[in-house]
């Protein structure tokens, strides 16, 4: 039986001001650097389950709940919490009715803006796609780095396996989903790795949609792919963007030991808001546990989360030094953009100096062996791709 941490919450009216400020990350960047030493309160309730159930694997305990069935119907902790404030103190009611707006009928900040994917390069990757019957998660996403990484130097892709239908449906992402997609195509990782070793690039990212419909979740057919094109190119630099494979460890560890370079997995966001962002069947507890096991194989480990969804400064952190915990190597942050109207809508624009910000502690405080951080930063992203790329080699080069 999995335990499951129950935590409820009583805040004083007079407490609602600082809740507000909080919610809002008003938060000066001095003050997270001078409280940055502090043990994570994720990691302090989590552990404190772990020692009432006698537990030490970090499977144990699958989520913390704040409460697990009013967030799955989508019950909003925080708006009950300012309606108790209000009605102990009507004075609050002002504060009340700004708490918890959105920006989704606001226009984009210059920061976010991009032209539209094109040129001689861009082209030339989108033809030799299509003419293998590929999917790029870059197009599925609607990436906003298109354009930059396939007219690179040399044209970055990130190759979607696996068909581009998901059985998963996490609020903020753009892919089409199903609850039975085609099966895929067995001579996928075959074409793949020719495709990958014809284009001549160094540094390739595999990723795939979640397969929950297969019993390892995909995890041979990752493998597969990366042992071919190790085959074909030795030299080439892999990097598998995974998902959890519903926790399976042993399919994690099977990919991990197929030869890739670097193993990522998302957890896309802070502890407190999962429920709301991704798919039931996704967890944070379950995120930390695949790149833990990931990173016990021996391979550099990378995950990302996404700023703008209403995570508080000190979320960040808890979640920054929960990563580290779990061994992750680097870390990217970047914007949360709403695909469509029907996804969650973008709480905060984040600028480019707080994005600095989170690069330069995730660095200098956490540890972190690189961090890429910026409004337009996604998981996969060239500049990063470069960067891990001299930081391998460097690795290789040093003595043992």
């Amino acid at each position: 039986m999995v335990a499951v941490a129950q935590c409820h919450l009583q805040v004083p009216a007079a407490g609602l001001a600082g809740c507000e400020k909080s919610a809002k990350n008003t938060t000066e960047p001095s003050a997270i650097m001078s409280n940055s030493r502090r043990r994570p309160r994720v990691r302090q309730i989590r552990r404190a389950v772990s020692d009432q159930t006698g537990a030490s694997e970090l499977g144990a305990v699958a989520e913390i709940d704040f409460d697990s069935e009013a967030i799955s119907s989508g019950y909003d902790a925080f708006a009950d919490l300012v309606q108790m404030a209000v009605r102990e103190d009507p004075s609050l009611a002002s504060i009340a009715s700004t708490s918890g707006q959105t920006l989704q009928h606001s226009s984009k900040p210059a920061w976010l803006r991009q032209r539209a994917p094109q040129g001689e390069r861009y082209e030339y990757l989108e033809k030799g796609l299509r003419k293998l019957n590929l999917a790029t998660v870059c197009e599925e996403a609607k990436c906003p780095n298109m354009g930059e990484c396939w007219n690179g130097k040399t044209g970055t892709a990130t190759i979607m396996l696996l068909g581009d239908t998901c059985t998963r449906g996490c609020r903020f992402c753009a892919v089409n989903t199903a609850r039975t997609p085609p099966p895929p195509d067995d001579m996928e990782p075959e074409n793949t790795a020719h495709a990958i070793a014809e284009w001549g690039v160094g540094y390739i990212v595999l990723t795939s949609v979640d397969r929950d419909d297969i019993p390892d979740g995909g995890s041979e057919h990752f493998a597969k792919t990366v042992r071919t094109l190790k085959q074909l190119k030795p030299e080439i630099l892999v990097e598998c963007l995974t998902p959890d494979f519903r926790g399976d460890m042993t399919a994690v560890r099977h990919l991990a030991r197929s030869g890739l370079d670097v193993f990522a997995h998302n957890i896309e966001t802070v502890a407190g808001l999962q429920k709301r962002v991704r798919d039931p069947r996704a967890g944070y507890f379950q995120s930390l546990d695949v790149l833990k096991a990931a990173k016990a194989c021996g391979v550099y480990t990378k995950s990302s989360i996404m700023l703008g969804l209403g995570e508080t400064h000190d979320e960040i952190i808890d979640t920054m030094y929960d990563l580290r915990d779990a061994g992750v190597d680097i870390l990217t942050f970047g914007q949360y953009l709403q695909p469509t109207p029907l996804h969650l809508p973008v709480r905060e624009h984040v600028t480019p100096e707080q994005f600095e910000h989170w690069r330069k502690f995730g660095e200098d405080v956490v540890g972190f062996r690189y961090v890429a951080s910026g409004p337009l930063v996604r998981s996969s992203y060239k500049a990063g791709e470069f960067f891990i790329e001299a930081m391998i080699d460097k690795d290789r080069r040093q003595p043992r």
